[in-house]
Formats: C-alpha cells, sequence, structure tokens
C-alpha cells in the first residue's frame, strides 16, 4: 500500500462508498422501469439512449472544466447532482416526467466522471497507473459485490429505498471529497469570463485530430457495444426467457464482482507485461465467448461460468484500457480526452439498449448474444490492426534512427550532429497506443573549452557517450565546434574519462579543455 499516496487511497476509499449506491440501484434498473410503468426492452432502449445523449453535453463540459478549474470541485458538483438525480427518479410517478428527469440526470450527474478519471493519472506516475486504474476497479467491484445483494432486499420492500441510498451514498463521498482529497491540478485559471471558457472548449479540437486516440476510442465503443448488455438487457432476458429472479441475478453480478475483487490486482501485474492492444483483443474475445453463451445455455450453473468468462475479460482490458488513455493524453488535456473516451460507453448506452430491445421485442431474444459474440470478434480484429499499425510506425523510427548512425559511421556527419538528428526522430503518435519505451539512463559526455586568461566558455558540447565511441572507432569527427582541438591528447583525454570519476581536463595554447562524463 505504500506504493500509492495516501491521497490516491481516500480517492478509492470515496469512489468505494459512492459506488455501492449505485451498485444497489442499477442492476435492477430495468426491471424497475418495465414493472413500474409497464414498457418494453424498447421504450427502456430509448430511455437510456437519451441518458446516453444528455450525458454526452455533461461529460464534455465535466472535462473542459476539469482542466479549466481543477478536478475537486468538478468532482463535487458531480456528486451533488447524482445525488439529487436520485431522489428525482425514484420521485416520478409518470413515464413523461421521467423522459425529463433522465435528460436532466445526464447532463448534470456524468459532468464528475472525467474529473475521478484525470484524479488517478494526477495522482500516480505513468508505470502505476494501470495498476491504479486495476486497484480502482476492485474498490468499484467490491461495491458491486456487495450491493446487489443489498439492493436485492430493499427491492423486495421498495424501490424508492434504492433510489434513496443511492442518493445518500453521493452525498457522503462529496463530503469526504471536500475535507479530505486536495487538488491535484497545478493550473488552474488564473483568468476567468467566457473567453477562457471558450477556450478550454476548442482544447476538444486537439482531441479529435489525434488519430490514433480516435481509433483506439472507436474500438472501444464496439467493446463497450458488447460489454453494455450485461448492465441493461441481461437481467430482463435472464427473467423473461429463463425464469431468474431479480435475487437470482444478483448472484450473478455478485459473482462478477467478487471475482474482480479477488483477482483483479495480480491479473493487472501479469498482463502489464504484455503489449497492451493484444491484451485488449484478449479480453474481448473473452467477451465474445462469455456474451454468446446466454444465446446457447439455459442452465443457471452455465450463466454462472459465462459470467465467469465475462468477468475475466473484464479484468484484462479495464485497467489496461484506461491507461492507454491515460498515456495518450497530454497532461494540461487530460479531462478532455477523458471526456471524450467518455464516448466509448456513451455511444453504446444510446445505441445498444435500443437495438437489443427491438430484438427481444420483435425476434427470438437469443439474436441479441449471437450478435454480441460477432461484435466481440470483429473488435478483437480492430485491435489487432491498431497493434500492426503501433509496430509499422515504431520500425519506421527505427529505420531513420539506423540511418543516421550508418551516416554518422561513414563519416558523413558528426556526432554532435548525428545526436541533434537523433532527439528528432519521433515513432509517431501511433506508438503511444503500445508500451511506453523502458526508462534506460543514458550515458552522455561533456566537453567544455574555456579561455584560461579571460573564463569565457568557447565550446560547450553534450554528447551521447555511444556516439562519441562510433564516431571514434571509425575516425569520424565529433563536433564541427571541435575543429582544431581533435588531436590525439584530446582522444586521449576521452578514453581516460571512461575509468575516471569527476572531470579531466588538459591546457593547449591558453585553453582549458575539459572532458567528463553524466
Amino acid at each position: 500500500m505504500q506504493e500509492y499516496p495516501g491521497q490516491f487511497w481516500i480517492l478509492i476509499a470515496a469512489t468505494f462508498i459512492d459506488r455501492l449506491g449505485a451498485a444497489m440501484l442499477f442492476p435492477f434498473f430495468t426491471l424497475y422501469l418495465t414493472r413500474k410503468f409497464e414498457i418494453g426492452m424498447t421504450d427502456v432502449g430509448v430511455l437510456f439512449g437519451i441518458f446516453s445523449l444528455a450525458s454526452v453535453a455533461g461529460s464534455m463540459t465535466g472535462g473542459a472544466l476539469t482542466d479549466r478549474f481543477g478536478r475537486k470541485g468538478v468532482l463535487i458538483f458531480g456528486l451533488v447532482m447524482s445525488a439529487l438525480s436520485s431522489v428525482l427518479m425514484g420521485l416520478t410517478e409518470r413515464i413523461e416526467l421521467f423522459y425529463a428527469v433522465i435528460l436532466l440526470v445526464g447532463v448534470m450527474a456524468e459532468a464528475g466522471g472525467p474529473a475521478q478519471q484525470a484524479l488517478v493519472a494526477d495522482l500516480l506516475p505513468e508505470e502505476k497507473r494501470a495498476s491504479g486504474f486495476g486497484i480502482l476497479r476492485v474498490a468499484i467491484n467490491l461495491a458491486v459485490a456487495i450491493g446487489p445483494l443489498i439492493g436485492g432486499l430493499l427491492a423486495t420492500r421498495s424501490y424508492l429505498l434504492l433510489f434513496v441510498s443511492d442518493a445518500a451514498t453521493s452525498v457522503i463521498t462529496a463530503i469526504i471529497v471536500y475535507f479530505t482529497l486536495k487538488e491535484t491540478w497545478g493550473h488552474a485559471a488564473d483568468r476567468e469570463g467566457a473567453q477562457s471558457v471558450r477556450h478550454s472548449f476548442s482544447g476538444y479540437r486537439h482531441v479529435l485530430r489525434d488519430s490514433a486516440f480516435i481509433w483506439y476510442l472507436f474500438a472501444s465503443i464496439l467493446m463497450v457495444l458488447v460489454y453494455i448488455q450485461m448492465n441493461t438487457t441481461l437481467a430482463v432476458y435472464l427473467r423473461d426467457s429463463h425464469g431468474v429472479n431479480e435475487r437470482g441475478f444478483s448472484y450473478i453480478l455478485s459473482l462478477n464482482a467478487t471475482m474482480v475483487v479477488l483477482f483483479q490486482f495480480p491479473i493487472t501485474r501479469r498482463v502489464t507485461r504484455y503489449r497492451p492492444l493484444i491484451v485488449m483483443a484478449s479480453g474481448t474475445l473473452l467477451y465474445a465467448v462469455g456474451f454468446a453463451m446466454y444465446g446457447v445455455v439455459s442452465a443457471y450453473s452455465l450463466f454462472l461460468v459465462a459470467m465467469a468468462i465475462i468477468t475475466v475479460g473484464e479484468m484484462v482490458v479495464s485497467p489496461v484500457g484506461q491507461a492507454i488513455v491515460a498515456r495518450l493524453a497530454p497532461e494540461d488535456k487530460r479531462g478532455r480526452y477523458m471526456a471524450m473516451y467518455g464516448f466509448a460507453w456513451v455511444i453504446p448506452t444510446a445505441v445498444g439498449p435500443l437495438l437489443a430491445g427491438l430484438v427481444m421485442d420483435n425476434l427470438n431474444p437469443a439474436w441479441v448474444w449471437y450478435a454480441a459474440g460477432m461484435i466481440g470478434v470483429l473488435t478483437a480484429g480492430v485491435f489487432v490492426m491498431l497493434e500492426q499499425r503501433v509496430g509499422r510506425s515504431r520500425w519506421s523510427a527505427v529505420d531513420e534512427r539506423l540511418s543516421i548512425l550508418e551516416q554518422l559511421e561513414k563519416g558523413r556527419i558528426s556526432a554532435h550532429a548525428a545526436s541533434l538528428r537523433l532527439e528528432g526522430v519521433s515513432e509517431g503518435e501511433w506508438a503511444r497506443l503500445g508500451h511506453a519505451p523502458p526508462d534506460g539512463v543514458r550515458q552522455h559526455l561533456r566537453i567544455r573549452i574555456s579561455n584560461m586568461a579571460t573564463g569565457a566558455m568557447k565550446v560547450d558540447l553534450r554528447l551521447p557517450l555511444g556516439l562519441v565511441n562510433t564516431a571514434l572507432d571509425v575516425g569520424g569527427q565529433l563536433s564541427a565546434e571541435l575543429d582544431g582541438y581533435e588531436t590525439e591528447d584530446l582522444r586521449e583525454l576521452i578514453g581516460r574519462s571512461a575509468t575516471h570519476e569527476g572531470a579531466l581536463h588538459l591546457e593547449v595554447n591558453g585553453e582549458r579543455v575539459e572532458v567528463m562524463r553524466e
């Protein structure tokens, strides 16, 4: 636990409390809607679509404000709005009013999502982010393991208790965040007014021009289109087609959550060793198998097996997927990237339940799960394609570096010129979808030449040691600035520096030549 800062653990605890209330309510939400208002799954899909479209505005506004005014205030606002929204939904008695309430919920309650994810990325260094998001998922799923069991008991008495409980946990979380969590954003706005806010929203243009991110977002949308059926369609399908009641479904969800609590962290540690996009493809294939099983099997024990397969896929893809986004996002645009990544949930939530509802109301309901399997296989193929694009981008950079080194070896350029060109070689935007390059310690050679009488510095070079060695081996030039100084004495001084701590120097014609390794 000491690997992670105390503020991170406060965020984890606050998230658990908030999600505990949501976990009591959300698994039974479609059951509540179909029973309370006597509507079919197509109408439920329309409601989810309205919520998702409204949440676009809420999430994008929250992302822009997160980058402009900081994380903490936006997160508290989202929690308070979530509490008010839950109470409103529980008290609404007419379906016509519920449409208006769900629109308000989408706009207001989703504003805090980008702030929460940006906080995790702010609090942890890059090498710990995948594990950090894994811990966040453990907290969420610990809530999901407990929440449905409590929610199942409350739902048998009154669904209003579910909505009130969700509101109470959001308020408690907001109080904890206000008094204990520190602001992590060090660039809070020093200007106010409409122009500054417009400038914050204009930052979304940068996100939309990031083709690597957009393609990754597209693949994520397809993946979540499959996964979202677990939280929207599965409960009604199992009730209507196989007679599984609320308590039976709560056990299936609790299996999912319990597995995450027990195995998420060790699985995250293992999968982060591998190429992220291949990990995403593997997890999505498990989604395809697990969800397709619901269209084939009919025994309750096999429903549990299918959920176990889905959960393994979920534990593989979720922390890695969020860590990829955190790496793609520049620090000053992290909130906006997280908000745009929210489209990976917004669009499937808008489209998935509606399409599934049309199928369930008009065709064989099993086709929902056949389609989920096919989309899962397609999505895995998209992730593999993106991995190939990453490989091509990196090999192109390798070829460019080899060309520069070849010119150095042939004496066409100096070690200094080669260093400057190598610094300008980038693996390209697509490489950001892969593993971060290792933080190897590169040794450099510092060469300084100064006038002994005046102390004025005439030459100050810092060259990568590998390039210096290559230039010396082939008798090439170190730098044009050293013309007239590259004598046998200088080369001997450079050679001696390999086994000497500190600086070595020689004096030539009233000038001091100093060499040291850094």
